[in-house]
């Protein structure tokens, strides 16, 4: 995470590492292309330069991830040591990254199924929580849950809006 964080502070891209990260898994899960460019359409900035060697890891591993059939996608967000607020504003942080690139990538009418319609309005719904100063062991729980749902919600709308439509293509 501190490397990803520190090339996007070194490229000037003024967003935080979580919420790259959630763009560009939103991109890529609304079906967006990848490849050469992929930062400058995640972040609609053409001035945007090559991404250093860690962002580009990030891509690479993110694209990997949300392909493996083993479910091994994983949020990058700070580790379990860092404060609750920290990880929960982490957390919103990636929802309001993934909402943006998602929706520059499947546009205005994504094929999504119940589940999936479902599931991106939870995210939204995330996406527009503040975190809370303090917190408990209950707290705690609570968001080991809620990152595990955001999880396998960003795999079904994966398999929603870029997996379902190649395999159609495929059988066409």
């Amino acid at each position: 995470m501190a490397e990803v964080h520190g090339a996007c502070r070194a490229a000037g891209l003024g967003i935080a590492a979580s919420e790259l990260h959630g763009s560009l898994c939103g991109w890529l899960a609304g079906g967006g292309a990848d490849g050469p460019g992929w930062l400058n359409r995640v972040l609609v900035d053409d001035s945007v330069p090559e991404p250093a060697a860690a962002l580009e890891q990030l891509h690479l591993a993110s694209v990997a991830q949300l392909e493996d059939r083993s479910f091994a996608f994983e949020l990058l967000l700070p580790d379990a040591d860092a404060s609750l607020y920290d990880r929960s504003a982490a957390l919103f942080e990636w929802c309001r990254g993934f909402l943006g690139g998602f929706g520059l990538a499947a546009g205005a009418a994504p094929p999504l199924s119940d589940e999936g319609r479902e599931a991106l309005a939870d995210i939204a719904r995330l996406a527009a929580a503040s975190p809370q100063e303090g917190g408990d062991q209950e707290d705690e729980a609570a968001l080991v849950e809620i990152e595990e749902f955001v999880r396998v919600a960003v795999l079904l709308l994966h398999g929603d809006c870029a997996l379902g439509p190649r395999h159609r293509q495929r059988l066409n």
